[in-house]
Formats: C-alpha cells, sequence, structure tokens
C-alpha cells in the first residue's frame, strides 16, 4: 500500500445540514425539508458541489427559490457552519503520514471547502492533495472522480486505499482495482487498516 485516500464529510469531519436548516427555519417561506430537499440532495446542490455554478449564484437561488429573508453573507455562514472533527481519523492521519502519501477525495462545494480549509487546517496539512469536486468537476460515485485521483496517487491502482462513509462511492472506487473500506465511526478501522496492508 502507496497511498490511502480519505473522503471528508463523516470520515475526517462529522457534518450535519440540519444545524445550517434550523437557524434558516424562521426566515425563509420553506420548511427545513424543502430547503434540505432543493440545496443539499436536489439539482441545485448537484450544480454547486460539481462545479456548474460558484457560491454567489447558488446564494441568489437558494435565497429565492426558498423564500430566505437574510444577507448573503448570514446564509454562507450559515451554509458552512455544518462542521466538527473526527477524532478517531484526525489522530490516526498524522500517524499515517511518514509511510503513506495521503489525499483527500471529496464531494463538497466552493462555501464548505473554504470553512473547512481552515477549520481543519492542522489535519489537512499532512495531506499530499485535495481532490474536491466542485474543483474537477465531477462527483462520487461516478468513475471520472477516481480517475482525478488515480492521477495524484502516483501509485498503481492496487497500492491504493480508499475510506469513504458512502457503500456506493467505496464500490465505484473498487472498479479502478483499489481496495476500499466504508468506513463507520468506532467500528474497528485499524483493524481494517492492518487487514488492507496498512501499518499504523
Amino acid at each position: 500500500m502507496q497511498t490511502i485516500i480519505f473522503d471528508f464529510g463523516n470520515v475526517v469531519g462529522f457534518f450535519d445540514h440540519w444545524r445550517a436548516l434550523r437557524k434558516l427555519e424562521p426566515i425563509a417561506a420553506a420548511s427545513a425539508q424543502q430547503m434540505y430537499d432543493l440545496a443539499c440532495a436536489g439539482p441545485l446542490g448537484d450544480d454547486i458541489e460539481s462545479g456548474r455554478i460558484g457560491a454567489e449564484e447558488f446564494l441568489r437561488r437558494f435565497k429565492s427559490e426558498c423564500g430566505i429573508t437574510c444577507s448573503d453573507e448570514f446564509l454562507e455562514e450559515a451554509c458552512a457552519d455544518i462542521f466538527w472533527p473526527n477524532s478517531e481519523v484526525c489522530e490516526l492521519i498524522p500517524r499515517l503520514k511518514p509511510r503513506y502519501r495521503i489525499l483527500l477525495g471529496s464531494n463538497t462545494n466552493v462555501i464548505h471547502a473554504c470553512r473547512f480549509k481552515k477549520q481543519f487546517a492542522d489535519v489537512l496539512r499532512h495531506f499530499d492533495a485535495l481532490i474536491l469536486s466542485h474543483e474537477i468537476g465531477v462527483r462520487k460515485p461516478k468513475v471520472d472522480f477516481f480517475h482525478h485521483c488515480q492521477k495524484h496517487s502516483r501509485g498503481k491502482p492496487e497500492e491504493v486505499l480508499f475510506l469513504d462513509d458512502v457503500a456506493d462511492n467505496v464500490a465505484s472506487a473498487r472498479t479502478l482495482g483499489w481496495q476500499g473500506i466504508v468506513y463507520q465511526p468506532n467500528d474497528g478501522l485499524l483493524a481494517k487498516l492492518a487487514a488492507a496492508g496498512v501499518s499504523v
């Protein structure tokens, strides 16, 4: 094993969109569920995470379609403030870095990435590259996302291990010949890494 690629959301850092939606619901015409369906699980969320629109266009459409009455600055801050560290993984990464190439492979958008790059700067400094969906124009589980990661791995596919909390993403990565772990907190991560040939 030469390269280990970590997803960000619910692996390196936990997140909760509802933290933002609860702040916005009192000043919106739409319900929290309707906002989630549009901005997180719907086409608007896909557009910004795939890099087809930027933060300004996302905020404009989100405000307009959900009847949100606040400044763009307040809305952007609410949308960004959804992360907290996963100590199990954050404490592991510095231990892996001396022996492995460490990459981040994340479906994300410019608003979230700007926040977590600052919030998680101490752990992200150990990563050799950050592969972010909004920058490369494609999201997991599309195989082209993993081709971008492979270019940064500088190793053979069989020398790459990928950790993600979404089983479909791991299954897609495995089609390239990678090894994969579907991550869940406190579910024997060290034993799974050892089984994949990783020395901690």
